[in-house]
């Protein structure tokens, strides 16, 4: 299982939300550089990299720091947050991002994201699902749909979607563990669908159940900035 660090950017800064409110926000480094850095050096090779002013204003924000640290780590960075445009999307790939990540975009404008997969590849994007009981929630999880998760995978498994990471949205940014258990119920209908979790993670025990009920990936962001997981034990771990 691969360990995917995350950097959050607010005007240009690392920063973490707590399920996604901007009114609680906590500021870690002004240098996501210095962050991506340390990550590389631990020999973590991915990075997931959200805009959140993107995600905020509907555009993309932050390319700046995507184009940063394209050019000066070697790691694949997925980026998300504003990708509601082909000029957004554009940029995004011309900044150097290895992977879009699409997450409100899917639920909203379904045609325009086949277009896109159509167009490019699905191994271009990296499909994120927010979930509240099961059912997909956008738009800052302040509103949730009727669409069920496992109805959401299989339709985008079947438009060739290889990669998706998926979040409950009451467990992010509370280091209360991780859905395990939904986690599992995804994987037993899609056993062949590179599944990332994300939400929740708080120290490696958490790390190792989802392991061990076979997630690809993992994706890792308040608990490393809270010094519940050190990037040593996290390198051993993605060794």
């Amino acid at each position: 299982m691969q360990i995917i660090p995350a950097i959050d950017i607010i005007d240009g800064k690392c920063v973490r939300l707590t399920q996604g409110d901007y009114q609680q926000k906590t500021i870690y480094n002004e240098n996501p550089l210095e962050v991506a850095l340390q990550f590389q050096d631990a020999g973590l090779q991915r990075l997931h990299l959200v805009d959140l002013d993107g995600a905020k204003a509907g555009a993309v924000t932050n390319w700046k720091v995507l184009e940063q640290l394209t050019a000066k780590t070697s790691l694949v960075i997925d980026f998300g947050g504003g990708i509601k445009k082909e000029e957004d999307l554009t940029i995004v790939f011309n900044s150097g991002a290895a992977l879009a990540t699409i997450g409100s975009l899917a639920v909203k404008q379904e045609t325009l994201f086949a277009e896109w997969l159509k167009k490019y590849g699905p191994d271009k994007f990296l499909l994120g699902a927010d979930v509240k009981e099961e059912k997909i929630a956008v738009a800052g999880w302040l509103e949730t749909t009727d669409i069920w998760i496992y109805d959401f995978i299989e339709k985008y498994m079947a438009h060739g979607v290889q990669q998706l990471f998926c979040t409950d949205v009451s467990k992010d940014g509370k280091l209360e563990g991780p859905s395990v258990q939904l986690y599992k119920q995804i994987l037993e209908k899609f056993p062949s669908l590179h599944f990332i979790a994300s939400g929740g993670v708080s120290n490696m025990g958490d790390l190792e159940l989802l392991r061990e009920v076979g997630c690809s990936a993992a994706i890792v962001g308040k608990a490393i900035y809270e010094n519940r997981i050190s990037l040593q034990a996290l390198s051993k771990f993605n060794r």
